[in-house]
C-alpha cells in the first residue's frame, strides 16, 4: 500500500507539473491609424533559434488572443494579416506557470496596396470555421447584378423554389444576420432587395449558439455586405441592364429588368462613415397552367385555368452607417435605413367551369370567364440605431444598442371576374384593402470576460412590436352593382408581441479542440385583437433554448463538429389574421390567431478533410420540428377553395449533406454540394373553427438537392462560369411539390486592374425544350366519414411556369475598395410582413 501512495503520488505531481509548468502569452492588435481591433489576426510564437513555428492563435472579435501550452523558454511574436504589415515582438522569456501579457502590437496598412496588386488566381469558396460555413459571394458570378437570392441558391442544402420559398435541409425558417446584427424580416424579402453586388460573404450557421437569438427553425444566414478603403475616400458602383426578353409568354406587359448600386465610403483615424444606395428594378414573365375540382355532397366542379402569372418588383434602399472611436477601449456607432419595396403579381387567367351531378352524370352548368387579378404589395421602412462597446484592459467588453423601426405597409388584392365573350359584362368583383403600420423597438445589453482560458458571455433582450393591421373587403355582384362591404370579412387586426430574454454561455479553444455551451431563457407575450368582433387571443409561452457545439481537429487537415440547437419560428403577423382575403378567383386565404410558434431540436454531426486547396465536409442531421406550419385547403364553395395557416403536427428530417470544393487545376475549380434526407410529416388538420372536421395525414418520402458551380479561367482577365441548382420532389401536409432546377451561364472581363468588370449572364437556360424555371404544385383532401362536413373534397393540381433564358449585362467598377466590411443598418421586422 505505501509503494502504491509513493507511485500516485509522483504521478500527480508529473501531472501537476506537466499542466501548470506551462506558459502562456496574450495581447491585443488593433490598427495604428484608428487604434480599432483587428479580428482574424494570425499571431504566431517561434524559437529564435531555428525559427520553427511552435503555436499560434487567431484574434477574436475584440483583437484579443491568447497563446497556451508554451514551455519555458524564450520566444519570438509574429503577426500576419492580409493588407497590413507583420509585426514581430521579442525576444519574449516565458517561466514556469507564467502569464505574459505583451504590448499592444500596432498594424500599420502596407501603402498602396490594391493600387499595385492584382490578383489573378481563384480563391475557395467555402471556409469551413468552429460554428459555421462561410461561402465567398464573388465566386459566384451568375448573381452578379441579381439579388442575394442568386447567390444563396448555390450554398449547399440551400433550396429556392418557384414562389421564392428558401429552406436550409427542408426547414423554412431563418434568422437573418446583416453584419452582425439580427434582421426579423421574411428572408426572401430581403434578399430579394439586397444587391449581390454589395455581399462579401454568406455563413450558414446550422446549429447557433444561444447568444444569438433563437428565431429561425432552420438555423441562420449571416450576410456580410462590402465597404470602402481602409483611409480616405472609396467607391464601388454597379450598373446592370436587360436585354429584351427571349420568351414573355406574350404577355400584356413585357418585364422590364434594370438596377444600379452605389457605395460611397470615408475613412480617417476616428471617424468611418458608409453610404449605399441602390436601386432594382427586377421583373420576371411567367405563365400558370391549373386544374381544380370540388365534390360537395353531389355536385362535382372541375375549373381548368391557363394564362399569366407575373410579377413586376421595385426595390429603392438607402443606408447609411457612422462610426465613431474616441480611444482605443470605445466605439460608438449607428445607422439609418429607409427603403421602399412595390411588388405587384399579375395572375390574368382563362377558366373553364363544368359542374355535373355525379350520381346522374347531369351536366348542371357550364362557363367560361375571365378572371383578372392583380395583388399590389407595398412598403416603406425607416430603422435608427445606435449602439456602443467598450472594451477593458483584460480584454472583457460591454456593449449596449438600441434600435426603433417605423414600417408602413398597404396595397390591395383586385379580383374580377367577366364573361370571355364580353369583358363589359362584370360577374363579380371584389377588392380587399391593407392598411398596415408597425412600430418596432430593441435593446440589449451584453458582455464578454476572459474566464479559465476561455470566455464567458452573458447578456438581456428586450423586445417589443406593434402590428395595428386595418383590412377591408368590398365585393360588387354583376353590372352596375355598388361595391359593398362585406362586414364579416372586414376588422381591425391588432398584434402585439413582447420578448424578455436572458443568455449565458462559456466557450474555450485549444490547439485540438474548441466547445462552447449555453443557455437562453425567453419569457415571450402575445396578443391578438380583433375589432369589432372583439375576439382576444392571447399566448404566453417561457422558454428555454440551450445549444452546445464541440470542435476537435486531431491534424490541420481534419476537423470533427458535433452540435445541437433549440429554435423558435414564430408565427408572422399576416398567418395570425383570421379575415379572408380573395387571393385568386378560386382562393379565399386567411390565417389563425391561435396559432402556435413552431420548434426545432437541430442536431449534426460531421468532419471536414482539407486537402491542399480543395475542401471536403460532410454532415449528418437531424431534425424535429413540434407544431408545424402549414397553408393548407378545404371547400369554401364550389368553385373557391379557403386556403388557411394551421398547426399540423410534427416533421422530422434525417439527412446527410455533402459539399466540396475542388482545385482540380491552377484555372479551373469546382463546386459541388447538396443534401439527401428523409422527410417524414404526421398530424391532425383539427382546426375545428376553420375545416369543421379532423383530417389524419402522415406522409414520408426522400428528398435530394444539388448545387453545382465550376468556373474556368482562361486568362487573368477571363472568368467563364456555368452553375445548376436542382430540387427533387417534395412531400407536404396534403399533396406534394414537383421537381425544380435552374441551370445558368455567366462570362466575365476584367480591366485596368480589375477596377472596371464586364459581365454577362444567361439565365435559366431553357434552350426551347427544358423545363426550366417551373413547378407543380399538387394538393387533396378527402373529408372524413362521420365528420360535421362529410363529402367536400378537392383535388388541385398548378404548373407555375416562369421566364427562361434570360439575358443580362452588368458593369462594374471599384475605386480602393477594401477588405473590411462596413456595418449597413437594415430594416428589423417591416419586411417580415411585407
Amino acid at each position: 500500500m505505501p509503494n502504491r501512495l509513493l507511485v500516485y503520488l509522483i504521478l500527480s505531481f508529473i501531472s501537476v507539473h506537466l499542466v501548470y509548468g506551462q506558459a502562456e502569452m496574450s495581447g491585443l492588435v488593433v490598427e495604428k491609424t484608428s487604434g480599432r481591433p483587428v479580428e482574424y489576426v494570425s499571431v504566431a510564437v517561434y524559437r529564435p533559434a531555428d525559427s520553427v513555428a511552435v503555436a499560434g492563435a487567431i484574434t477574436d472579435s475584440v483583437g484579443a488572443f491568447r497563446i497556451t501550452n508554451l514551455k519555458p523558454g524564450q520566444y519570438m511574436l509574429k503577426t500576419f494579416f492580409i493588407g497590413y504589415k507583420p509585426q514581430t515582438v521579442g525576444p519574449i522569456r516565458l517561466r514556469h506557470n507564467e502569464v505574459v501579457t505583451v504590448n499592444t502590437l500596432l498594424l500599420e496598412a502596407v501603402k498602396n496596396q490594391l493600387n499595385e496588386v492584382v490578383v489573378t488566381g481563384q480563391r475557395s469558396d467555402l471556409t469551413v470555421k468552429a460554428d459555421r460555413q462561410t461561402y465567398r459571394a464573388g465566386q459566384f458570378q451568375s448573381a452578379v447584378g441579381g439579388t442575394a437570392t442568386d447567390l444563396l441558391r448555390n450554398l449547399p442544402g440551400i433550396t429556392i423554389n418557384a414562389e421564392g420559398e428558401v429552406t436550409q435541409r427542408g426547414a423554412n425558417g431563418f434568422l437573418v444576420l446583416l453584419n452582425g446584427k439580427p434582421v426579423q424580416a421574411n428572408l426572401g424579402t430581403l434578399l430579394n432587395q439586397l444587391p449581390a453586388n454589395t455581399i462579401e460573404s454568406i455563413d450558414v450557421i446550422t446549429t447557433p449558439s444561444a447568444r444569438y437569438d433563437p428565431d429561425g427553425k432552420a438555423g441562420i444566414i449571416a450576410i456580410t455586405t462590402k465597404a470602402g478603403a481602409d483611409v480616405g475616400l472609396s467607391v464601388l458602383m454597379n450598373v446592370q441592364t436587360g436585354l429584351p426578353s427571349l420568351n414573355a409568354f406574350d404577355n400584356a406587359r413585357k418585364p422590364v429588368r434594370y438596377g444600379t448600386d452605389l457605395t460611397l465610403s470615408y475613412r480617417s483615424a476616428r471617424w468611418d462613415w458608409t453610404f449605399s444606395t441602390a436601386y432594382l428594378r427586377n421583373d420576371i414573365a411567367g405563365r400558370r397552367e391549373g386544374d381544380v375540382n370540388t365534390a360537395i355532397g353531389n355536385r362535382f366542379t372541375t375549373f381548368p385555368s391557363v394564362g399569366e402569372r407575373s410579377y413586376d418588383r421595385y426595390t429603392f434602399t438607402n443606408r447609411l452607417a457612422v462610426s465613431y472611436t474616441p480611444g482605443k477601449n470605445d466605439v460608438w456607432s449607428g445607422g439609418l435605413y429607409y427603403g421602399y419595396r412595390t411588388e405587384d403579381r399579375i395572375a390574368d387567367l382563362v377558366y373553364n367551369n363544368r359542374t355535373i351531378d355525379r350520381t346522374t352524370g347531369q351536366l348542371l352548368s357550364q362557363l367560361t370567364y375571365f378572371n383578372a387579378n392583380l395583388v399590389r404589395r407595398r412598403g416603406q421602412f425607416f430603422t435608427a440605431n445606435l449602439d456602443y462597446t467598450h472594451t477593458f484592459p483584460n480584454k472583457a467588453t460591454l456593449s449596449a444598442g438600441v434600435l426603433y423601426e417605423y414600417d408602413f405597409l398597404d396595397g390591395f388584392t383586385r379580383n374580377l371576374n367577366v364573361h370571355r365573350t364580353d369583358s363589359r359584362d362584370t360577374l363579380q368583383y371584389t377588392l380587399t384593402t391593407t392598411d398596415r403600420p408597425i412600430g418596432n423597438a430593441r435593446a440589449n445589453l451584453d458582455a464578454t470576460w476572459p474566464l479559465a482560458g476561455g470566455k464567458l458571455e452573458a447578456g438581456y433582450q428586450y423586445r417589443y412590436q406593434q402590428d395595428d393591421g386595418d383590412y377591408r373587403f368590398l365585393e360588387q355582384d354583376g353590372n352596375g352593382a355598388p361595391l359593398r362591404v362585406i362586414d364579416a370579412f372586414t376588422g381591425r387586426v391588432r398584434v402585439s408581441n413582447q420578448i424578455h430574454s436572458l443568455y449565458g454561455q462559456y466557450g474555450r479553444k485549444t490547439k485540438r479542440w474548441e466547445y462552447t455551451a449555453g443557455l437562453r431563457v425567453e419569457s415571450a407575450e402575445r396578443q391578438v385583437v380583433i375589432r369589432p368582433q372583439g375576439q382576444t387571443f392571447p399566448l404566453s409561452l417561457r422558454n428555454l433554448f440551450p445549444s452546445a457545439n464541440v470542435v476537435f481537429r486531431p491534424t490541420d487537415a481534419w476537423q470533427f463538429r458535433l452540435g445541437y440547437s433549440r429554435r423558435v419560428q414564430r408565427t408572422s403577423n399576416l398567418a395570425l389574421n383570421p379575415l379572408p382575403e380573395r387571393e385568386h378567383s378560386e382562393t379565399l386565404e386567411q390565417g389563425d390567431p391561435a396559432l402556435l410558434p413552431e420548434f426545432v431540436d437541430l442536431s449534426e454531426l460531421g468532419f471536414t478533410r482539407t486537402i491542399g486547396r480543395s475542401t471536403l465536409q460532410a454532415t449528418v442531421y437531424h431534425q424535429n420540428v413540434q407544431n408545424i406550419v402549414n397553408r393548407v385547403n378545404n371547400v369554401f364553395a364550389d368553385t373557391i377553395l379557403n386556403r388557411i395557416y394551421t398547426n399540423a403536427g410534427r416533421a422530422q428530417r434525417y439527412g446527410l449533406e455533402l459539399a466540396t470544393d475542388l482545385t482540380i487545376t491552377k484555372r479551373w475549380k469546382l463546386y459541388v454540394g447538396g443534401t439527401v434526407y428523409r422527410s417524414v410529416i404526421s398530424g391532425q388538420l383539427n382546426a375545428a373553427r376553420l375545416f369543421q372536421n379532423a383530417v389524419v395525414f402522415s406522409n414520408q418520402a426522400w428528398v435530394y438537392s444539388v448545387n453545382v458551380n465550376t468556373s474556368i479561367q482562361p486568362s487573368p482577365s477571363w472568368i467563364i462560369q456555368g452553375n445548376l441548382n436542382y430540387l427533387s420532389q417534395r412531400i407536404t401536409a396534403q399533396g406534394e411539390d414537383s421537381r425544380f432546377f435552374q441551370p445558368n451561364l455567366s462570362v466575365r472581363k476584367s480591366f485596368r486592374n480589375n477596377r472596371l468588370a464586364v459581365t454577362m449572364q444567361w439565365q435559366n437556360i431553357g434552350l426551347g425544350w427544358l423545363p426550366t424555371n417551373e413547378q407543380r404544385i399538387t394538393t387533396q383532401g378527402i373529408s372524413m366519414p362521420g365528420t360535421s362536413m362529410p363529402g367536400r373534397d378537392f383535388f388541385t393540381t398548378t404548373n407555375y411556369i416562369q421566364e427562361k433564358d434570360i439575358l443580362l449585362v452588368n458593369v462594374s467598377y471599384s475605386l480602393r475598395q477594401r477588405s473590411k466590411p462596413a456595418k449597413l443598418p437594415t430594416n428589423e421586422f417591416g419586411e417580415k410582413e411585407f
